[in-house]
């Protein structure tokens, strides 16, 4: 993906604001992060997830689905002040690019 550096912040807010929805598990939010035009491997994926779970955004379980552990992570109370934050200057940002103002 081109410009990868450019993204990395945009795809923690994707998780966060998906995370803020409901349960995710790594395999499904590659896929979501895929509609959305992110190429990115799980080789890139789980070390954003454990940073951001070490930073205390995201909180994290092994949960038994189809026979199989898969581990389940979820917000903070830290992520959803996080993301409350992100949506500030997403705001701000997208007023500039878009609107010109």
């Amino acid at each position: 993906m081109k410009h990868r550096e450019l993204y990395s912040g945009l795809i923690r807010i994707h998780i966060l604001y998906h995370a803020n929805k409901e349960p995710l598990y790594g395999l499904w939010l590659i896929e979501e992060l895929g509609r959305h035009g992110y190429k990115i491997s799980p080789g890139t994926l789980y070390p954003i997830l454990h940073n951001m779970e070490k930073r205390g955004y995201l909180t994290s379980r092994k949960k038994l689905h189809g026979g199989k552990y898969r581990r389940v992570y979820r917000i903070t109370e830290e992520g959803r002040s996080a993301l409350k934050a992100a949506n500030l200057k997403v705001r701000e940002l997208f007023r500039e690019l878009i609107e010109g103002k």
